[in-house]
């Protein structure tokens, strides 16, 4: 059967679609790029925020539409799936199968089953617990080309932040086996991946649910051994949770790119404490602190959420202080969105969008003004970038240094010799910087 699958989200949902993608194949299924060609289309949906959940919802009513012209079964799995069944059920009649967070893996299983009942298909709900992790021996496939690929070694999450809804939906903190994800990362090796990137809900807890302690400074240090992978990237790391272990490790192992995905959300303390989060201004600065002394040349990105609920004009200048002290090499910025079922949702009082929202464009300015300098900063430094594609009318190179994480962060468009693949990785002179870019020349004579 042909299928087409939408992968809507964060990196996690394109990770778990990657599987899909792979069992898919297993199974003797095609996968197909365009909607209008699949006899199946699996949406993996997401509903973090306000803006995901749309986005999610406008995807299955356009695909919805392709019922009329031909298309045999529409399948919504994912965030959305797992939060909303019976909404879905009722809403958009023409989705044939749900299958929740946790059952993604289903998904070869629920296109057999829809096969077998043609002549009068029924809707069908596949759940499984949310503290379920689901055995894979497909070999693991990816979206991304040959120069970077997504290892997902946890899902779920205990922290509970009162404005979150992804405990209810993904479940307790499950790490996947080290052997798997080492089983995985050797795959994508052999593929030719260049960059592996490690993602959870919170990679840096991993291994205390299933080994008793946080191991993740262990799993780095072998999947260092691999062959074949030269950058290593870590993301979404709790500041609390980082310890002197994993800090060593990312200053000690030269795979291990020196940059660090760590959202703080806020800066004043009151408002923390109404997050649910487990830290405080002082430990925070103290954190940013000592990776950067034990790591002089670290980049640091964090998100920020503006207009939580209670967030006063003082709350706010004092977040707009700690990002001028603090000058963030990457930051982006949430305006603060109201899900039901959470805490945050009744708390008062609620702040107007407006106000979200100037404050999420004030934030943004002053960052702005941050990685501009630090960008203009970089001209006449000597890095090293990965090819990730070309414009080939303008014989310029689209890459990214260590200091860019693919999908949130700037590129480096390089100036160099023709023949290149994606995923290469070449020294480089910066010769200038536009915004967030930097533009570079190949160096050639080393």
């Amino acid at each position: 059967m042909k299928v087409c699958l939408i992968s809507l989200g964060c990196d996690k949902n394109l990770a778990d679609s990657e599987i899909m993608i792979s069992i898919l194949h297993e199974h003797g299924h095609s996968v197909v790029e365009l909607e209008e060609e699949a006899e199946a289309i699996v949406i993996n949906s997401c509903c973090f925020i306000n803006d995901a959940k749309e986005e999610s919802i406008n995807t299955i009513l356009e695909c919805a539409r392709y019922k009329e012209c031909g298309l045999r079964y529409l399948i919504v799995a994912g965030c959305l799936a797992q939060r909303y069944p019976a909404e879905i059920q009722e809403a958009i009649p023409e989705v044939d199968v749900l299958l929740g967070t946790a059952a993604y893996a289903d998904v070869a299983q629920a296109l057999d089953e829809l096969e077998k009942t043609t002549e009068n298909p029924e809707k069908k709900v596949c759940f499984r617990e949310l503290d379920y992790l689901p055995e894979l021996t497909v070999k693991r496939g990816h979206f991304t080309g040959t120069s970077y690929a997504y290892l997902k070694i946890a899902e779920g999450c205990d922290k509970h932040c009162t404005y979150c809804v992804i405990p209810s939906i993904r479940g307790p903190y499950r790490s996947v086996p080290m052997e798997r994800i080492i089983g995985e990362a050797r795959e994508l090796a052999r593929q030719g991946v260049k960059e592996l990137i490690l993602v959870a809900q919170e990679t840096t807890l991993y291994g205390v649910d299933r080994y008793g302690e946080k191991t993740l400074p262990k799993l780095l240090k072998e999947l260092c051994k691999i062959e074949g992978p030269e950058w290593i990237r870590l993301m979404y790391c709790y500041p609390e949770e980082i310890t002197d272990e994993l800090i060593a490790v990312l200053r000690d192992e030269d795979k291990i790119v020196k940059y660090l995905d760590m959202p703080v959300q806020h800066a004043s303390d009151t408002v923390l404490k109404r997050m649910g989060r487990r830290t405080n201004k002082k430990e925070l600065i103290a954190k940013i602190q000592k990776l950067r002394k034990e790591i002089p040349d670290i980049v640091l990105r964090t998100s920020l959420i503006t207009g939580f609920p209670g967030e006063t004009e003082e709350d706010f200048e004092e977040l707009c202080d700690f990002v001028r002290e603090v000058r963030f090499e990457r930051l982006g910025v949430f305006m603060y969105s109201k899900e039901e079922g959470t805490p945050a949702a009744k708390l008062k009082p609620q702040i107007l969008k407006k106000v979200k929202k100037f404050r999420r464009d004030r934030i943004m300015q002053i960052q702005q003004e941050i990685a501009f300098e630090q960008a203009q900063n970089r001209v006449g430094s000597r890095i090293e970038v990965q090819i990730e594609g070309a414009i080939p009318e303008e014989a310029i190179y689209v890459a990214r240094a260590y200091m860019d994480a693919p999908g949130v962060d700037g590129y480096v468009f390089v100036k160099a010799a023709r023949g290149k693949l994606s995923g290469t990785i070449i020294p480089v002179r910066v010769i200038g910087a536009k915004g967030y870019d930097l533009v570079a020349e190949e160096i050639i004579d080393e």
